[in-house]
């Protein structure tokens, strides 16, 4: 069983559809106890990093979250569930990420107004890795994005892809059996399902 967390936000139900469309078995779940015990989990996230985490401590999913993403077990994080693997973020001071990675989620350049923020759209992503998440998918693959933040993982090695928007973004970063995507794969068509059944193979 996969669980995929809830933590009252996010893009759950698009997340679910896309691993009933593959076959596995997942559910929607705050319970920490699942979490602890499911052969794979995934952290959706849309809306604001501080928020986020006051919900993950009000529903006393902190500490089971933060084992999970230990790298020890596959963990997917997508969107702002990529960002929350960080310590803080520029877009909520002073609230703590799950620091499960060194860096920094600092907001994109709008290079005094001429770029759209949030970034929305299809870009092009470099892969650093054509293993785990991202076994057989063709270098240059077109993927969907919607962020007004983005992670500068500190580790070179934890950098899995790139892309650009007014600067280098770290599109996916892993460590161990911890994957975590700036875009959707579950909105990112036939590359995206790839990646999410490449996940389904590592649980």
């Amino acid at each position: 069983m996969l669980a995929i967390i809830d933590y009252g936000a996010g893009n759950l139900q698009s997340v679910k559809k896309a691993l009933d469309y593959l076959g596995a078995a997942c559910e929607i779940t705050d319970d920490p106890h699942k979490i602890e015990t499911a052969r794979g989990v995934i952290l959706p996230g849309v809306g604001s990093f501080g928020e986020a985490m006051e919900s993950m401590h009000r529903r006393g999913l902190f500490s089971a979250v933060r084992r999970a993403a230990d790298g020890t077990r596959p963990f997917l994080g997508i969107c702002l569930g990529q960002q929350l693997l960080f310590a803080a973020s520029e877009e909520s001071p002073g609230a703590p990420g799950f620091g499960a990675l060194p860096g920094s989620v600092v907001k994109l350049p709008s290079d005094g107004g001429k770029r759209k923020i949030p970034h929305m759209g299809w870009n092009s992503i470099a892969l650093q890795t054509q293993e785990g998440l991202f076994a057989g998918v063709p270098q240059g693959t077109y993927v969907y994005f919607v962020h007004s933040f983005y992670v500068r993982a500190q580790n070179p090695a934890h950098i899995a892809a790139t892309t650009e928007y007014g600067a280098e973004i770290h599109a996916a970063v892993h460590s161990g059996q911890l994957w975590a995507t700036q875009f959707h794969p579950e909105k990112s068509g036939e590359a995206g399902l790839l990646m999410l059944r490449n996940f389904i193979g590592l649980c």
